[in-house]
């Protein structure tokens, strides 16, 4: 078993999609065979940098890579990954370290490069094939803003659909295999066809297409969290996207641009919301502050660097710079800011570029701060969301709660932690909350992508004029609790606050979250994603012994069933010849049923999430 580098090792620089598939497509078949291997051995293996800027990898006796990045400290070219061994460049050492490190952003082509790159014959696509059943248009909820379509806007050329058809079929092989076996080889084929679309000028299709290997990635990484509902989505846009390319599909939100940081007009008034611990795959941690805009756009400060867990605890308290201004991130979330000559990210993250100047400006109140809603856009992670709730009981890590609009009950829904992990204080201070039945609080966090009864917060404020109880924080707080560093305590709630009983015994709050049909819908869409188009096929061999599309059309979804018993069908339904032997592979079939099944499924919650949690 091998053990992943310390969380303060270097990580490796991020290299350029078409600098992976190229490694990967000059090894042979053996080696080919062996690179799945070669990448986990890697994180074990520690990272060497030198004052020059380079890297080094010690892969054996007489094996060492060498990384030297360019000015922007990403790998673009071949000659800038060397090994020291006899069978380089066409080596399982060089290729094994160029797999593992992080991809590189999308970005326009560099100067010389073609407009456009040959496909390998072997791996072209037609832009015929069958089209997703009409629930990609007539879903019974609303669909994905993906989705939409457009009478406006020239036709994608040819190399675009031929470039958006070869991107579909590596989508769709990644489908079929499922991301349990989905390895470094088949990830390098979808980076060779997103560096197609790249050269084609398909920005939207190479960001997806991006975006899936590096979910795909994480989702092998044993310290990642799970989070299949990602994985689920990357896919969706991808093939989405490239399914309607393909047809060629005039909508000029199709093609995308290239995402550039952009100067705001006029100075920025912001508002600290909140701080919210990240970890992520490969060693990372950190913080973000979160901020409002006086237009109700969120923004951002990132500071995420190699330590793991560990920094993002630390990293809460940590000073935070935005060119000559000096802050840190306790003190920035909690108060306002003016920043002239701002520069965003597509992101909303504030960048520390030259001319940027920031002054530190009176904070607002909670309630004041914090915007409504806003719908996601595409590759945009979904804007928080607000709510006032009542505590009901605990419920293991998390808190059985009860949404009010004014003083009217709504549904109960469960608050769960936004980070598991013990060096947080997420569940400590859920623990505290479900402890206090009957106190009022109103939350910030983020709707579960895979539950929409389910919200994971991010902080937690008191709920005045209602009488009821509620917090009581420090007035250096400014009237929120950042549930990720601060810990909560006893003299924060009512005095004589007695502890949760069992939910079983408390009247009136025996219901627990409702858990609609419609989830079963989802474990059919999940479980095609990590296990593939054989797992997908187990309701069309079982018959539907367990009755999940019965309830699915009993609770009124009969498009969720239809497509339920319909993507099982297909997944099960392989051609043979006259000898009984698989005749080809229907792939492009399977591929836009599990799409349409994709698109209703995400429209449906979608408009579920919005009655819950915003009435």
């Amino acid at each position: 078993m091998t053990r992943p580098r310390p969380d303060t090792a270097p990580a490796l620089p991020p290299v350029a999609p078409e600098v992976v598939a190229a490694a990967v497509e000059s090894l042979t078949t053996r080696l080919r065979g062996r690179l799945d291997a070669a990448v986990a051995a890697l994180a074990a293996t520690p990272v060497g940098t030198a004052d020059d800027g380079t890297y080094g990898i010690q892969c054996g006796v007489d094996a060492r890579v060498t990384l030297t990045p360019g000015p922007s400290g990403t790998i673009t070219t071949p000659d800038q990954a060397r090994c020291t061994c006899l069978l380089s460049p066409r080596c399982l050492h060089r290729t094994a370290v160029l797999a593992a490190a992080p991809v590189a952003e999308a970005g326009p082509p560099a100067a010389g490069e073609p407009a456009a790159a040959p496909a390998r014959s072997a791996d072209r696509a037609t832009a015929t094939g069958p089209a997703p059943s009409t629930a990609l248009t007539s879903s019974t909820g609303p669909a994905p803003s993906t989705a939409r379509t457009s009478s406006t806007g020239p036709a994608p050329s040819a190399g675009q659909v031929r470039a958006a058809a070869d991107l579909w079929t590596a989508g769709a092989a990644v489908l079929a295999a499922g991301v349990t076996a989905v390895g470094a080889v088949q990830r390098a084929e979808v980076l060779r066809a997103a560096h197609t679309a790249r050269l084609a000028g398909l920005h939207r299709a190479e960001e997806a297409a991006l975006d899936v290997v590096r979910r795909v990635r994480a989702a092998h990484d044993p310290d990642s969290p799970r989070r299949t509902g990602e994985v689920v989505a990357a896919l969706r846009e991808l093939l989405l996207v490239t399914h309607r390319l393909r047809a060629a599909d005039p909508d000029p939100e199709l093609i995308g641009g290239v995402r550039h940081p952009h100067r705001p007009d006029r100075p920025l008034r912001l508002y600290g919301v909140c701080r919210e611990p990240v970890v992520e795959p490969g060693g990372r941690g950190g913080v973000v502050t979160r901020l409002v805009g006086d237009d109700g756009r969120w923004y951002a400060l990132r500071d995420v660097r190699p330590g793991g867990a560990g920094r993002a605890r630390r990293a809460g308290t940590a000073h935070v710079a935005l060119r000559s201004f000096l802050s840190d991130h306790e003190r920035l979330s909690r108060a306002g800011l003016v920043v002239t000559g701002a520069v965003v990210a597509p992101d909303g993250s504030l960048l520390a570029e030259p001319g940027v100047r920031a002054t530190f400006a009176a904070g607002r109140p909670w309630t004041d701060v914090v915007p409504a809603t806003a719908p996601a856009g595409p590759g945009q992670a979904p804007s928080p969301t607000v709510c006032t709730v009542e505590i009901l009981a605990a419920d293991g890590e998390g808190v059985l709660v009860r949404a009010l609009t004014g003083d009217t009950p709504g549904p109960v829904l469960r608050l769960a932690p936004a980070h598991r992990h013990p060096a947080l204080a997420h569940t400590a201070n859920l623990r505290r909350l479900g402890a206090c039945p009957g106190l009022r609080v109103r939350v910030l966090g983020r709707v579960d992508p895979e539950r929409a009864t389910t919200l994971r917060p991010l902080a937690v404020g008191p709920v005045s004029g209602s009488g009821a109880p509620t917090l009581a924080l420090p007035e250096e707080w400014r009237g929120r609790a950042d549930l990720g560093y601060d810990r909560l305590r006893d003299d924060h709630f009512p005095s004589g606050a007695a502890p949760c009983p069992p939910p079983s015994l408390l009247p009136g709050t025996a219901a627990r979250p409702a858990d609609p049909p419609l989830r079963h819908l989802r474990d059919l869409v999940e479980l095609a994603v990590t296990g593939g188009r054989r797992a997908a096929a187990e309701p069309a061999r079982t018959g539907d012994r367990d009755g999940r599309a019965a309830a699915l059309r009993r609770g009124g979804f009969a498009t969720g069933a239809d497509l339920f018993a319909a993507l099982g069908a297909v997944a099960a339904r392989r051609s043979r010849d006259a000898f009984g032997r698989l005749a080809g592979d229907d792939q492009d079939h399977y591929a836009a049923q599990w799409l349409a099944t994709a698109v209703y499924l995400a429209g449906t919650e979608a408009a579920l999430g919005r009655a819950l949690w915003q009435g």
